[in-house]
């Protein structure tokens, strides 16, 4: 029995079918997430965290240690790495393809619960962890400016009101503050006072932790009324904390303002946020991995004037970056490209044929196969990207073979006279394995595909995927909807003169026929040279396969730059700021760029900052992103001690993704660090000589300053002074500490603790230093205790 028989021989339910495929495929299409690329739920995860002054060395063998051996008893980890700088560990782990990202997760959560109890008690907030997705850059960048409030007071308004608004909005993944951190009480103690005074530094890190504390108060009640306690214990303001009274010397009282500046500020003071000429904080939006970018930009940008009417009047909002114009670009381009393709198909087939009926038929069937593979898309959850685009633009070369074979077959037996019903049901019958045939053996050719592993397997599923649906509903197609109208449409056309055109096209397809024969006969004439021809291009393609410039993916001009900006090692960061600004004021002035933004002091640093620049739209400029980038080296100026690093960005990027400054990464491994400092300047020059390779940098940092206290152990215990009091002192000094907290209806703030600034500008200020002994007397550091300066990795990388 035919395939085709039941529905030629019910047109109504068939075309209803065919109705209802198109209906649900042209809804399909609009519910689809878009996105430049195809979703990558890869399991890569970055564990991060922080110790506030550990040195990068601390960093390492305290908390990276202890976080890698429990994080290495999970199976399935490909690759991990780890980096360690001031306060800060970093640590990446690529997981294998085949393990799922959200058991990955829990496993890696479990692993740090695990490692708690090893990690230094003094940590204010425990580890974390997030999925990191090669193809998640920010969909967009807000940046907030004012003339008037301070950067804390911004950083404060996006972190507490518009990073959680935004948080909110469908499709919205994460969203970054940058360029800033929280308003802070900070005291600036003076080491010559608190000596003078007799004041110790526990004493007054104690009196200040103790002045905020918020406890229940309980309630007053009677038989009639009920009474909260309440009282005014809490302190907000600088100009609050200055009357503290934080000792008392021979009766008098000893006041904060006595023994430190106090001031309102900011938590950090190494962040510097940018946005073309003015300071901003930055606000970095990314997409969840399964949204439609599209709507997902579209919704912020709706929900930007709501969110202008809860700032103050005097800040603003602005869109410093936005992703989207070359994503609608390029999706446009490629719809547009399908519909002609779609249109070419249609011109080519009625060329040939001569017969509009018979052009109606795969006119018709054509979209349906489309449209129906829109729904499977769907509910494989697969979005409308440049890939699966593109799967659908080679396929509408295939889908219309089908049909034309049974149309073709359909035609050959009314040309005899058959009446259409019989043709088409005898036509159908006779081709049907044939269609089948060549449907499969199509569908074979992306079996590798289907099955490639890695990244780029990943890739290209949805390409093999979408293409082998798009054939396989071409083949339900041909064998249903194509034969049964063939019955309805097609009719027998007694022979008429045929038009100028037609005799034209017949004219050009005949010598066209002619040709090829004559080429078919040269060929078997001879036949040496029709073989030597042929080994000829077998080798001429293997060259060209070797000679041919090979990469991940090839590159886009998405229209945006991402910048990396390093000062020299050891550059503090009020050092460093110049030096960036002169870089940002370069970029802003050339003609190309339409924003610049981004922030410094990040986790790469206080001597580091990134860069965000967008390009002006493809109408407005005539140079691509690479030959801008070429043209920015020559323009930069040359700052002595520092360097600015200019990669495209791309949807997507291999490895640790577009925190990396460059577009390629080669790791040195050893087990002793002497071989591989000596290593790695010799490599990083020799790679620099080659004349494909561009801003060759080494991570490693090996030159940052240090000051190493050698302490006399017999000494300080003959003064009666622990190991354990000095390492606190100096905490308490040196490390911007964290020792009290203000509450508020809407945010937590710190009091920051630390030595004054102009009194740790020099190593010498070590000698003024007093410890309180065990007895209670003050001891100068300096009485067991000697220093010498050194130099020390300003960060430390661990592999497996």
């Amino acid at each position: 029995m035919s395939l085709s028989r039941p529905f030629i021989l019910r047109p109504v339910a068939t075309s209803l079918l065919a109705l209802a495929v198109a209906v649900m495929g042209m809804v399909a299409f609009f519910l689809m997430p878009v996105s430049p690329l195809p979703t990558l739920d890869s399991p890569v995860i970055v564990v991060r965290a922080s110790l506030s002054g550990a040195s990068p060395e601390t960093m390492a063998s305290s908390v990276a240690t202890p976080l890698e051996r429990s994080l290495g008893n999970i199976a399935g980890i490909d690759l991990m790495q780890s980096s360690s700088s001031e306060g800060s560990t970093s640590i990446f782990m690529i997981f294998d393809l085949d393990k799922d990202v959200h058991t990955a997760a829990r496993e890696v959560q479990a692993a740090i619960n695990a490692a708690r109890p090893l990690l230094p008690s003094s940590m204010k907030q425990p580890p974390t962890y997030r999925n990191v997705n090669p193809s998640s850059t920010p969909v967009m960048v807000l940046a907030l400016t004012s003339d008037l409030l301070g950067q804390g007071e911004l950083y404060d308004l996006a972190s507490t009101i518009l990073a959680q608004k935004l948080a909110q909005v469908r499709g919205v993944g994460e969203v970054t503050v940058g360029g800033s951190s929280l308003p802070a009480v900070r005291v600036d103690l003076n080491p010559n006072m608190l000596n003078n005074m007799g004041v110790s530094l526990d004493t007054v890190r104690n009196a200040l932790a103790a002045t905020n504390s918020v406890r229940p108060k309980g309630f007053l009640d009677n038989n009639e009324y009920q009474w909260q306690l309440a009282t005014n214990g809490q302190l907000r303001y600088a100009r609050d904390f200055e009357n503290l009274i934080v000792a008392w010397n021979n009766g008098s009282a000893v006041r904060l303002r006595d023994v430190a500046h106090v001031y309102d500020s900011t938590e950090s003071l190494y962040n510097r946020g940018f946005y073309n000429t003015e300071q901003a904080v930055v606000l970095l939006v990314r997409r969840q991995a399964d949204a439609n970018i599209i709507q997902t930009v579209d919704s912020v940008k709706e929900m930007l004037p709501d969110l202008a009417e809860l700032l103050p009047p005097q800040v603003r909002l602005d869109v410093a970056q936005d992703r989207t114009p070359s994503i609608r670009a390029a999706l446009h381009e490629a719809e547009l490209t399908l519909v002609i393709a779609v249109l070419l198909v249609i011109v080519v087939v009625m060329l040939f044929l001569q017969r509009i009926r018979a052009t109606l038929i795969p006119a018709i069937s054509v979209p349906i196969s489309l449209l129906g593979t829109f729904i499977v898309m769907y509910f494989l959850g697969y979005s409308l990207n440049t890939i699966s685009l593109m799967a659908l633009i080679v396929a509408t070369g295939f889908v219309v073979d089908d049909s034309i074979v049974v149309l073709e077959n359909v035609m050959r037996y009314i040309e005899r006279g058959m009446h259409p019903m019989r043709a088409a049901l005898l036509g159908a019958r006779e081709v049907g394995f044939t269609v089948v045939s060549m449907s499969v053996s199509l569908v074979a050719v992306f079996i590798p595909l289907l099955f490639m592993g890695g990244l780029i397997g990943r890739l290209f599923l949805e390409f093999a995927m979408t293409l082998s649906v798009a054939i396989g509903i071409s083949l339900i197609v041909s064998l249903t909807l194509t034969p049964m109208m063939c019955a309805q449409l097609l009719r027998h056309e007694p022979k008429r003169r045929k038009s100028r055109v037609q005799r034209i096209w017949d004219a050009f397809f005949d010598r066209l026929v002619s040709g090829y024969g004559r080429m078919l006969r040269f060929a078997i004439r001879f036949r040496f040279l029709t073989l030597l021809t042929l080994l000829a291009t077998v080798v001429l393609n293997v060259y060209l396969y070797i000679a041919v410039p090979k990469g991940f993916f090839p590159e886009q001009d998405t229209g945006m730059i991402q910048g990396f900006f390093r000062a020299d090692q050891g550059t503090s960061f009020a050092a460093a700021v110049p030096k960036l600004e002169a870089f940002r004021k370069a970029i802003v002035q050339n003609p190309n760029v339409d924003t610049v933004s981004g922030y410094s002091g990040g986790r790469g640093g206080s001597n580091s900052s990134f860069f965000l620049i967008q390009l002006k739209p493809f109408a407005e400029r005539t140079q691509s992103a690479t030959e801008i980038i070429n043209d920015m080296r020559k323009s930069l100026p040359t700052i002595p001690g520092a360097r600015l690093s200019l990669v495209p960005q791309q949807d997507i990027r291999a490895g640790r993704g577009g925190d990396s400054a460059g577009s390629y990464q080669y790791d040195l491994l050893s087990g002793d660090l002497e071989t591989l400092r000596k290593w790695v300047p010799q490599v990083r020059q020799a790679m620099a000589t080659l004349p494909e390779l561009v801003d060759v940098q080494s991570e490693a940092e090996e030159k940052g300053r240090r000051v190493e206290l050698i302490i006399n152990r017999e000494s300080a215990t003959r003064l009666n002074v622990e190991m354990s009091t000095i390492a606190g002192v100096l905490n308490n000094l040196f490390s911007q500490r964290q020792v009290s907290t203000i509450y508020s209806a809407l945010n937590q703030y710190q009091v920051v603790m630390g030595i004054d600034v102009k009194y740790a500008q020099d190593p010498e200020v070590l000698k003024t230093v007093q410890i309180i002994a065990s007895d209670g007397k003050l001891v100068p550091l300096s009485a067991f205790a000697s220093f010498k300066i050194g130099t020390s990795p300003l960060s430390v990388s661990h592999q497996g």
